[in-house]
């Protein structure tokens, strides 16, 4: 345990001094910037009420859990292991007294911090930015209802990052990687278009799974039916990516 910790704080602190967690963070302010601007203009010129206060945060989350995070989880997943690949960093870290599991292992839970950092910085911001320019709708069960779809966002997008970590050990170019999961993502969309009665298996349909869970009626059973798909995809992504990984010489 001490050594996959180790393990751990290593790959957090190399994410952290990565310019892209930044750049992504930068891009998603900019994001609830112009969100909110979009529904201040849209109130005063046409005198419509827009998102309210916990409205808002709900709306930059629709916007970015399907754009900005997938395409910067891609980015940071692909230097955890491709980077480090080209660069033969890998063949230090491995001479470490770690196992390529607890490696393996850190480096995924590495991404799933970085994701979860991003949406809770999101959430804090976008709920701010709500309040500031519309306070007098905020309730506290709708703030918790909020919370709660930022916090439940984060199982859908790491199911997504071990899709991305497996496509880095099966190809050598980060690049490669990087325009295959970017192909992948967009081929899967608009898969879901022209054949909606598959959308339901679709694992980027369930990016927006925060949806069940601000229903008024709860969907108990579609939400467990999500969970145990979502489940079956990371855990075959993660046996495969990190049978790949294992077997790897470096």
């Amino acid at each position: 345990m001490a050594a996959y910790k180790a393990a751990l704080i290593n790959e957090i602190e190399k994410l952290y001094k990565k310019k892209k967690a930044l750049v992504a963070l930068i891009i998603s302010l900019v994001v609830i910037v112009l969100g909110q601007l979009a529904v201040v203009g849209v109130r005063s010129g046409f005198g419509v009420r827009g998102a309210g206060s916990v409205e808002f945060p709900v709306l930059v989350l629709s916007v970015v859990v399907n754009t900005i995070l997938p395409l910067f989880t891609a980015l940071v997943a692909i230097d955890c292991f491709s980077g480090e690949f080209s660069h033969n960093l890998m063949r230090v870290t491995l001479t470490r007294p770690v196992s390529r599991l607890k490696v393996f292992m850190a480096k995924v839970t590495a991404i799933a911090v970085f994701i979860l950092a991003n949406l809770l910085i999101l959430m804090v911001f976008s709920m701010l930015a709500g309040f500031l320019f519309n306070a007098n709708s905020a309730t506290f069960a709708a703030v918790e209802r909020t919370m709660l779809a930022y916090v439940i966002s984060l199982f859908p997008l790491f199911t997504l990052a071990l899709g991305i970590v497996l496509l880095t050990n099966i190809f050598k170019s980060g690049t490669s990687v990087f325009f295959i999961a970017v192909i992948a993502f967009l081929a899967i969309k608009a898969f879901g278009i022209f054949f909606s009665q598959y959308t339901s298996l679709l694992i980027t349909t369930q990016l927006d799974w925060y949806n069940l869970w601000l229903a008024n009626s709860f969907p108990l059973a579609k939400i467990g039916r999500d969970f145990c798909l979502m489940l079956g995809y990371a855990l075959m992504f993660f046996t495969a990516g990190f049978y790949l990984f294992d077997k790897k010489e470096f």
